[in-house]
């Protein structure tokens, strides 16, 4: 079974054999490691994107520069998406940037992450994590 997912890099579209651990796995198209990668900073365009053609669980972390634990969560939300390098499209949507995604997905509050699993919703939590609990809420939902 092969499995459809976004680089991080070049936003390209890649094709991968599914597998429970990936010891390399570059984009066919950037070159680049998929693997260990930051997440993706989206905007409306991207993250549209990223949701339609990701078959991978996508992990959408709603933040502002301006917010406190928003910025003491970051380093926590990249480590998780490190460790869940191809489990999981980790994303960062800067609200103050991107208002309308905010309003569009009811963010009241920030930190909150959402969990989208074939471009639907799945779960959403508020409030700043730490890695391993933010790796254990996504695999709740089967990555």
């Amino acid at each position: 079974m092969n499995l459809n997912v976004v680089c991080p890099h070049c936003m390209k579209v890649n094709r991968i054999p599914k597998k429970e651990s990936y010891a390399k796995a570059n984009c066919g198209h950037c070159k680049q490691s998929m693997l260990g990668a930051k997440p993706i900073a989206a905007d409306g365009g991207s993250f549209s994107h990223i949701l339609a053609n990701s078959d991978l669980p996508v992990v959408v972390d709603f933040w502002a520069p301006w917010c406190g634990p928003c910025r003491m969560m970051a380093p926590a939300f990249e480590e998780a998406g490190k460790a869940l390098s191809l489990k999981a499209q980790f994303v960062k949507v800067d609200t103050e940037a991107n208002q309308q995604l905010g309003g569009m997905y009811g963010i009241r509050s920030i930190p909150t992450m959402v969990l989208f699993k074939g471009n639907k919703e799945v779960d959403r939590v508020s409030g700043a994590m730490s890695a391993q609990q933010i790796q254990s809420w996504v695999m709740r939902h089967g990555s």
